[in-house]
This record gives structure tokens, sequence and C-alpha cells, in this order.
């Protein structure tokens, strides 16, 4: 297949690129931040792609510490004294600012000394069920806030959304997905922030695709009948059906491309439909391809060109979408055997990166500057004269692009990313599949796991790509007339052996 694009100075009139691609990214439950790899790949990815945000689950839950019940034992009939224990707490956040990024903070789960029932979800056992007494867990939320405030000050923390429990609308994310159950939640939380300091910025429902229009036009309509003092909408997307599964891992089939961003392109149409919500920011706070962690899928190359195709659209509609995971220190699932084991992370244990992890440090490189081309194989923006691009090709066969920019006497710079230059899963599976890899494998991995990189000069603005399936390529391109040093001749010097 072959595609030719003339891109001119200005672009097409109307072209519109919203790139939030570097706003917030996702990680295990939090509690995961004081092991020393997750700090280590959460590093590299700050300092490739830099996200503003970071959310997870976990905040309430046991092994953060937070919510104590201390008993007297000398003393049988005293009652027990709630205490708030924020160690762990200030370790995790003060680790995330060291490293340049936010919370985007999820308030959940229930703590067992205040849960009203016993029903868990995950490896951790985040419990899921409402508080038995909601001043308990309004107690709790604004005691945990008033500490930020105090430790962080109010201009920092202030920058940092707050959204009310994950996926709700999921009979194993809250008991019997009981939505009149959960409004009473959202109403108590999100009054008692306001009650904290009424510029704390609160979002919710948090809801996956499972009945999410009725969820959603439900929680709406609450919101306007009680006069909440909303923020924000939150939402999440997964662009599969159910896996198929063999042993421990699931194999899913990805949606067509003319539907991947369908349910955030609805909600956005429902939100807008309330002329009391008309225009309120929507963040997509998890999305990926699958959402199982278990989805070997996530660790190829076509993840990362599916990927690019949706980080070329989401901000059409979306103030922010945050992929579901920046590291494979996860375990929903349990502890993985493997390096590659189809975990969400743009990043494997061992600080391997994955293919996707260059979907966003490519479009973090796009900037947020003049569009001046778009289409659904690629996006080109321009800044001050240089031209940045990202092509992809989710096509089962060969992609050529002959493109031509408004440049002459110019420097390309041309990083591949495709299954045979940058693909540690196939060199991973051609060692054998090691579950642990020895200190030298893993950094061969790392080697296998970079673009390559080449160059090339254009006097006519003429440049030509090409893609093999699944491939994603970035390049830079600007004007650059050679300047050589006195007597330094390139094309003599490559003339040694004749």
């Amino acid at each position: 297949m072959k595609l030719t694009y003339d891109i001119g100075a200005a672009g097409p009139e109307g072209t519109v690129f919203n790139n939030h691609a570097d706003f917030c990214v996702g990680t295990g439950r939090i509690g995961l931040a004081l092991q020393r790899e997750y700090f280590e790949q959460l590093k590299l990815v700050q300092e490739r792609i830099g996200f503003k945000y970071i959310r997870g689950h976990g905040l309430f839950n046991e092994d953060m510490a937070i919510l104590q019940v201390r008993r007297d034992f000398t003393d049988p009939g005293a009652e027990p004294v709630v205490e708030y224990n924020f160690t762990y707490l200030d370790l995790v956040f003060d680790g995330y600012l060291e490293l340049g990024i936010r919370p985007f903070i999820e308030l959940g789960f229930m703590p067992k000394a205040i849960a009203s029932g016993e029903q868990t979800v995950f490896y951790w056992q985040g419990n899921v069920t409402p508080p038995r007494d909601y001043s308990d867990w309004t107690a709790l939320v604004q005691a945990t806030l008033r500490h930020l405030l105090a430790r962080y000050g109010e201009d920092e923390v202030l920058t940092w959304p707050v959204e009310v429990w994950n996926e709700p609308n999921l009979a194993g994310f809250w008991k019997d997905a009981d939505l009149p159950e959960y409004l009473k939640l959202f109403k108590e939380t999100i009054l008692a922030v306001k009650e904290v300091n009424p510029r704390l910025r609160v979002g919710g429902p948090a809801i996956c695709g499972v009945d999410d229009e009725n969820w959603l036009r439900r929680f709406l309509d609450f919101v306007k009948a009680e006069k909440l003092p909303l923020d924000f909408i939150t939402r999440h997307l997964y662009c599969i059906g159910n896996p198929e599964p063999s042993g421990r891992y699931g194999y899913p089939i990805l949606r067509p491309l003319a539907d991947a961003c369908g349910e955030t392109e609805r909600s956005r149409a429902l939100i807008d439909a309330y002329p009391e919500f008309r225009g309120m920011e929507m963040h997509v706070t998890e999305f990926n391809t699958s959402y199982s962690p278990r989805t070997p899928l996530h660790d190829t190359n076509l993840n990362a060109a599916y990927t690019a195709f949706l980080l070329s659209k989401l901000g059409d509609d979306n103030a922010s979408y945050s992929y579901w995971t920046f590291g494979d220190i996860f375990e929903e699932q349990g502890v993985p055997f493997t390096p590659f084991h189809g975990g969400f992370g743009l990043v494997a244990n061992g600080c391997i990166t994955k293919p996707v992890f260059y979907a966003f440090e490519f479009f973090k490189a796009l900037g947020r500057d003049k569009c001046v081309f778009r289409s659904d194989e690629g996006v080109i923006t321009e800044q001050n004269g240089a031209f940045r691009g990202v092509f992809w090709n989710l096509k089962r066969e060969e992609l050529a692009l002959d493109l031509k920019l408004p440049l002459k006497n110019a420097s390309v710079i041309i990083k591949m990313v495709d299954t045979v230059v940058c693909n540690p899963l196939k060199v991973w599976h051609d060692m054998g599949e090691p579950a642990n890899p020895s200190p030298a494998q893993t950094s061969l991995l790392r080697e296998a796991a970079r673009p390559q990189i080449t160059s090339a000069r254009t006097e006519d603005g003429a440049l030509s790509l090409t893609l093999m399936s699944d491939a994603l390529v970035y390049f830079e391109a600007r004007e650059a007339p050679i300047a050589s040093d006195w007597g330094f001749d390139y094309d003599r010097a490559d003339k040694a052996w004749d």
C-alpha cells in the first residue's frame, strides 16, 4: 500500500490535534511504590517521557496502613481508638514529587476496619464494600486531605485531582454494582472533600464500558438534582471483547478502528446533551487495549501501533487519557512469573522498554505545536520551521509513505519501531523465554528494545518511509545547510578503500 501526501507549512484549514499523551499514567496499587524496581521503572519513564500525573488504586488499602484502630488490651472495657498513620503515604508521594509527577488521587478502596462487608478484589484483597458508617469514611478522607495540604501546601495539593472510587459499575469493584449506593458514596465524599477546601477538584464516576450509558446518565441526573459541585467526569476505555483464555493468559480481538473510541465519543455526546455539563472536562483515567494484566498483546509491536492510533484520537473528546500502566510491577492477579507476561506496563520488569513505550515518547516529542497533517495513519506538527511526525501501520501489508515537506537542504532523523529492529519480546522468545533472565540477558533485552535510528538529507523536502505491519515511526526534519570544518570532506573520507 502506498500513500502520498504534500505537507503544507500551514496545514489544511481546520486541522486540529489535541495532544494530552503525557498528562497522566496509571500505576499498580500505590503501595508498590515502596519497591526499588517500581521506582526505577517510574524514573526511566519520567526521564524519557515525563508524565504530569499518576493514578492508581489502593490509597486506603491495608498495606498503606493509613487507618489504624488502637485497642487498649490492659483495659478490656475501653473503646477502640481510630488513628491515622501517614508514614507510607508520605514516602510514596515524596517519591512521586521527586520524579516530577503528581498524584491524581483515587479514593479507594475501603479499609477493612470500617467496611460493611468482606468482599475483596485482586490478589492484594482490596475491600469493595460500602462503609458501615459513612461518617467513618468521610472522616478518613478529610484527615488524609488535611494531612496532604499541611505537608505539601495548598498551592501544590489544589492541583491534584480527586476521583471517587474505581469502576463501581462492576460488581467486582463495588458490591453488587449498586448504583444508588455509589451515588450516596459520591455525594457524601464530594461534600466532605469540598468542606476541607472548596477549591479541591473532584470527579467521577470512574466507570468502564458495562452499562456505562445508563450509569453516566443517572450519575449526571443525580449530580444535577442534588446540585453537587462536580468539577470533572471520569471513565475508562478498553478496546477488546472478552479474551479467549489459555493457561494464565488471555487472547482478545481488538475493536475495529472505526469504533476504537466509540465509548468515549458516546459519553462526550451524552455529557454535552446536558446544558449544565456541556463542555465539562472528561478524563479517561484508564485506557489500554486489553483490561487484563495477562494479555500477551500488551508486549507486542501491534499494541504500540494501535495505541498510537488511540493517542491521535482521544484528545478530540477528552481532557486527558491515562495509559494503564507505566510499569509491570503490578499484582492484581498475583506476582508475574516472567518478564514478558502480557502486563499492562510501558516498561517490562528489568527496566526493558516495550514497543508501546515509544508511542508515548514519540507523541511527547510531537508537542502541542501547530498540526499541519493528521490522518488515520499519522500526525505531523510544526514549530519554528521544524516538522515532527509519527506514523503507524495497522494494515496487514507494507505501507509506503511519500511525503513532501516545505523544506530545502534539510536534515531528517528517523526512529523506527517494528518487529525486526525493536522487538524485545521476540529476542526473549528466541532466548528460550527465560523466566528469570540473567543480568547479561536483561542487558541484551534492553538493547533489543531500542528503536533503529537512521538519518538522511533531503534537498527538496521529499521524504520516503516504509513501514512493515505493526510498525511505528517518528521523524524530525528541519533545514540544516552543511557547514563543514576547514578541510573536512565526508565523501573523500568514505572512499578510503577505493
